[in-house]
C-alpha cells in the first residue's frame, strides 16, 4: 500500500499515513489544531491551509467546492474532513 507523509505545521509533527487517509482522521490522532463540527463538508470549521503538496491531495468534490466558495476560501484551502492524502503534504489549521 502506498504511503504519504502528512506534516502538521502548527504542531511540528509529521506522520506517515496510508494513501487515501482523510486529513481529519490523522489530525485527531496527533492532536493537531484542526477543529471540526459536522465532518460532512457542510459547516466549514475544518478549513485547512495547504502549505505544500496540494497536488498530492484528492480533488475537491462538488459539495466541498461549494463550502469553500461559501467561506470565500483561497485556492490553497481545503476541508480536512473531505480531503484525502495521496502523497506528501504540509498543512495547518486556517481557523
Amino acid at each position: 500500500m502506498a504511503k504519504a507523509i502528512l506534516t502538521f505545521a502548527d504542531i511540528g509533527v509529521s506522520v506517515t499515513v496510508p494513501a487515501g487517509t482523510r486529513i481529519i482522521e490523522v489530525s485527531e490522532k496527533v492532536g493537531a489544531g484542526i477543529v471540526y463540527g459536522c465532518r460532512e463538508s457542510d459547516c466549514g470549521t475544518c478549513l485547512t491551509e495547504v502549505i505544500s503538496g496540494m497536488e498530492n491531495l484528492s480533488e475537491p468534490s462538488p459539495i466541498e467546492r461549494a463550502t469553500l466558495a461559501e467561506h470565500k476560501a483561497g485556492a490553497n484551502m481545503r476541508l480536512a474532513c473531505q480531503t484525502l492524502v495521496l502523497g506528501d503534504a504540509t498543512i495547518k489549521p486556517a481557523i
